[in-house]
């Protein structure tokens, strides 16, 4: 057992001890197996916020810091915005403002105007079927609902 000052202590398998465990199917394999221990201090915050995630109140702000990480996400993995094109402090920011505009307009465009008076098809008889019967249609007929 090892154990570094701050982290959880830790326990390790060398893979030759492994052969006669029960469970040794469902280990991963490699050349050793670990086990790690938090300490209770960590085990008790770890229930504390697992009970926490179970209430009303947090999922409804943990609802708006999701979007807002999947809005980061967008811009860092979907246009790139971990690499930058320049060095120098203020070019970059114009690079992050300009891709921000840019996600906005793509947004934008994707919205259907309120007052449009284009609307879907109203659905046919097959489509009402397949909903009567609970079996999926294409996306693209979903628009009529």
């Amino acid at each position: 057992m090892s154990t570094i000052k701050g982290q959880a202590p830790t326990v390790r398998f060398d893979a030759r001890q492994c052969g006669r465990c029960p469970e040794h199917a469902k280990c991963t394999p490699g050349p050793f197996r670990s086990l790690y221990f938090p300490t209770r201090r960590l085990h008790e915050l770890q229930v504390k916020n697992r009970a926490d995630q179970q209430d009303r109140d947090w999922r409804r702000l943990y609802r708006r810091r999701s979007g807002a990480e999947g809005t980061i996400e967008e811009f860092a993995d979907g246009h790139h915005g971990r690499r930058c094109r320049y060095r120098v402090l203020a070019k970059p920011h114009v690079q992050h403002v300009l891709t921000a505009l840019a996600i906005n307009v793509e947004r934008l465009s994707l919205q259907e105007p309120a007052d449009s008076s284009d609307r879907p098809r109203p659905p046919t008889a097959f489509q009402l079927n397949l909903d009567v019967g609970e079996m999926p249609r294409t996306l693209w007929w979903r628009q009529g609902k």
